[in-house]
């Protein structure tokens, strides 16, 4: 029977598809040893394998990671330490992932140049807001934002294979709007 942990990765890596190892040893919030320990028995285990050279991780060998849920992980990995590992889960399209805090949903939203459009197929409750993730934060400036509390982010690798998350708040966004 798997331990709480190997459970947690193993269905991350089912809902989530593949991910980089780097964010898997993040999301478990465990010293790196005892990361790597964990990620050691499940693939000795055979049920995680290693993917696209040994960089990602995924539950079939095949698999392929979604750059938008990636980009998402990212994200969530700054909150990881006030969310229960089983408290995120995928998201209804456009978003990518959404998790509890508190009592609050944040949901975890990707948007690419040009496709602005998509935050209005967004549905807002109460209760519900948004980090919405753009390849840079003056895109903030042209969107029609949903009436939820919104939150920006950017996700800037500079060549690291940990990238840099920034957030940005409404405010840049109002000065069009």
């Amino acid at each position: 029977m798997p331990l709480p942990d190997e459970l947690h990765v193993i269905k991350w890596l089912s809902q989530y598809g593949a991910l980089p190892k780097a964010q898997v040893v993040k999301l478990l919030n465990k010293p790196p040893g005892t990361a790597e320990k964990i990620l050691r028995g499940l693939k000795r285990d055979l049920e995680i394998s290693d993917t696209g050279g040994g960089y990602y991780l995924g539950i079939d060998p095949l698999s392929r990671p979604d750059q938008r849920i990636v980009l998402a992980v990212w994200v969530l990995i700054q909150f990881i330490d006030s969310v229960d590992p089983m408290a995120h889960y995928p998201a209804t399209y456009p978003a990518q992932i959404a998790f509890l805090k508190g009592n609050t949903t944040y949901e975890i939203v990707v948007i690419y140049e040009n496709e602005g459009r998509l935050l209005k197929l967004l549905q807002p409750e109460e209760d519900l807001k948004y980090i919405i993730v753009l390849p840079r934060s003056s895109m903030a400036a042209s969107l029609r934002l949903p009436k939820a509390p919104c939150l920006f982010a950017t996700v800037d690798y500079n060549g690291q294979e940990e990238p840099t998350v920034t957030f940005y708040t409404e405010a840049i966004a109002d000065e069009t709007i």
